[in-house]
């Protein structure tokens, strides 16, 4: 029987939830796991409401033979209301494919050495349970930076903290051990309304975090120096519990896109007609959508500008600002949604792409010069990898929190302001647009994203501090195994 043991793989399995935003990191995280230790095999179960994205496919058909997929058994919402926040949809798709999930780690158990259950971090408190039964360590993957998680940590006693009904409330600015202080406006949504359905679950979650066997970080040490030293301070305690010990194993992106498209030929051959650091690239992620008034404020301040742009579009939604966080694809063509006229105007200066461009090919190409972004941390750390300086406009989740570590604390990135109307309006725009690509006020900004872009470089080469993070991961595991 011991030979038999022996004789097993090493296995790792990651439960995540829906989102690419998700799904990206992880199977970096995979992917530079099987390559530096190649021992490990990766089992990867990813919960559906659905077909898989086209891209998703895509990105999972690229992956190495030692990372598998599962998907779980499609899960209904069809028993909640129409207007669900996107948090109780993410958190419930995984609750509810527990038992699937449950019955494949058995079956993985088995036939495997399975030596770890890597969650992601809506994960810990649905799964935890059934990593204790099953004798699996649980680890938490954590896709965004330290400054976020820190204040998952600092959640519960805040809770107990202030009386107000919205953090939106506070007057004082709330400062983190190492962290540059923000307002509580810019705390989460999910987290930042008391009153709010999700509030409760969401610091229930928190407080699970201190259950996991340790936390792996997509971000790195000489990013957020301060944060990371908060957090491994295992004497410090943050509420009434302890943290885990803390992985830094970023910046894990992607290198390329899965396949080349007609439409990623496009932006790329446009790019190439294009001088150095001349253009601007605006995009807001897989999930996020404008208004119809913001969309339009947008086209004309781009226009105001007179600077060269590639702007992902995607139809507005006067609702919500993460519409299309499950499908990356407009239901209706985006660009009818243009000011009349906007299109023949900026011809030749700016290209309009509907709904996806190959971001991390746009980012890498000498002639991008900006990024108007959301600030979703995938995109932040692309942009960072590429040392491409930010225009930040963050419109839900954590992205607030993202945006202050970029303007305040990093200072790669100028942050937009909303109007009395809500709205950002085009003067503002134009006025950063034209700022970041040829003004002299930009080259701040820039300087210190190339000093960014060489440390990220450096963090992951051989004897980088992300390598020999995730290489105690690995002897962890390894010494489960034996």
């Amino acid at each position: 029987m011991e030979n038999t043991e022996e004789s097993k793989s090493l296995h790792v399995a990651i439960a995540l939830t829906p989102g690419i935003g998700h799904l990206i990191p992880l199977t970096e995280f995979a992917k530079r796991l099987v390559l530096h230790h190649p021992e490990f095999e990766v089992t990867i179960f990813i919960p559906n409401d659905g077909s898989p994205m086209k891209y998703q496919k895509q990105l999972l058909q690229a992956l190495p033979k030692s990372i598998s997929t599962i998907f779980l058994p499609p899960v209904s919402f069809d028993d909640l209301p129409l207007d669900v926040d996107a948090e109780t949809k993410i958190v419930l798709s995984l609750v509810r494919s527990i038992p699937a999930l449950k019955d494949s780690l058995k079956v993985l158990l088995e036939s495997t050495r399975l030596v770890a259950l890597v969650v992601d971090l809506f994960c810990i408190d649905a799964v935890y349970d059934v990593s204790k039964e099953l004798g699996i360590k649980p680890f938490i993957f954590f896709p965004t930076n330290a400054m976020a998680l820190q204040l998952i940590f600092h959640m519960p006693k805040y809770d107990q903290m202030f009386s107000c009904e919205s953090y939106s409330d506070l007057v004082e600015p709330i400062e983190l051990p190492g962290c540059v202080p923000f307002q509580g406006r810019d705390i989460p949504d999910s987290v930042r309304e008391k009153k709010s359905v999700t509030y409760q679950g969401m610091i229930r979650l928190c407080k699970c975090f201190s259950l996991a066997a340790g936390i792996m970080v997509n971000s790195f040490m000489d990013l957020e120096k301060g944060a990371f030293k908060g957090l491994m301070n295992q004497n410090q305690k943050q509420g009434e519990f302890d943290i885990p010990p803390i992985y830094p194993v970023g910046p894990l992106v992607r290198t390329s896109s899965s396949s080349s498209t007609h439409g990623s030929n496009n932006c790329l051959r446009w790019l190439n007609e294009q001088p150095d650091g001349s253009v601007v690239y605006v995009s807001f992620g897989s999930g996020g959508t404008l208004s119809s008034q913001q969309m339009n404020e947008l086209a004309m301040g781009l226009e105001m500008s007179g600077q060269r742009f590639i702007w992902v579009v995607k139809s507005p939604n006067d609702k919500a600002k993460n519409a299309t966080y499950f499908g990356v694809d407009s239901v209706d063509d985006p660009i009818h949604f243009l000011p009349n006229g906007f299109l023949e105007r900026t011809k030749g200066v700016g290209l309009v792409v509907p709904s996806w461009a190959p971001q991390v090919e746009i980012l890498s190409h000498g002639s991008t010069g900006g990024f108007i972004t959301h600030c979703g941390w995938n995109s932040t750390l692309e942009a960072i990898v590429h040392g491409v300086p930010l225009i930040a406009w963050p419109l839900y989740a954590e992205q607030r929190l993202n945006a202050v570590l970029l303007a305040d604390d990093l200072k790669v990135a100028w942050r937009v302001k909303e109007n009395e109307n809500g709205l950002v309006g085009r003067d503002e725009i134009a006025k950063f647009v034209k700022g970041i690509i040829e003004g002299e006020e930009g080259k701040p900004l820039r300087d210190k994203m190339r000093k960014l872009k060489d440390a990220a470089k450096m963090v992951l080469s051989p004897d980088g501090s992300s390598t020999k993070s995730l290489a105690k991961v690995a002897e962890i595991w390894n010494n489960q195994g034996k």
